[in-house]
């Protein structure tokens, strides 16, 4: 796919090594999104589990407690 940049407001076509930079700073943004992602699933499922223990008067793991009630 052909991109582009501005210079000085004219449209110009990116060099092949300006191409290859921009996918591999689109794979890191993917990444990092997909990290982000995943802290926050891991984050809600160790919340929900600390409340079903407290309910059920278990045990918590120190993620849990982290979840529940911050650091």
């Amino acid at each position: 796919m052909t991109r582009f940049k501005m210079i000085n407001g004219v449209r110009v076509q990116l060099t092949a090594e300006e191409e290859t930079i921009r996918d591999a700073e689109e794979e890191q943004a993917a990444i990092k999104k997909q990290n982000m992602i995943d802290e926050q699933t891991a984050f809600d499922a160790n919340k929900a589990s600390g409340k079903a223990k407290l309910k059920a008067g278990e045990a918590l793991t120190n993620e849990e407690l982290s979840a529940l009630f911050g650091d």
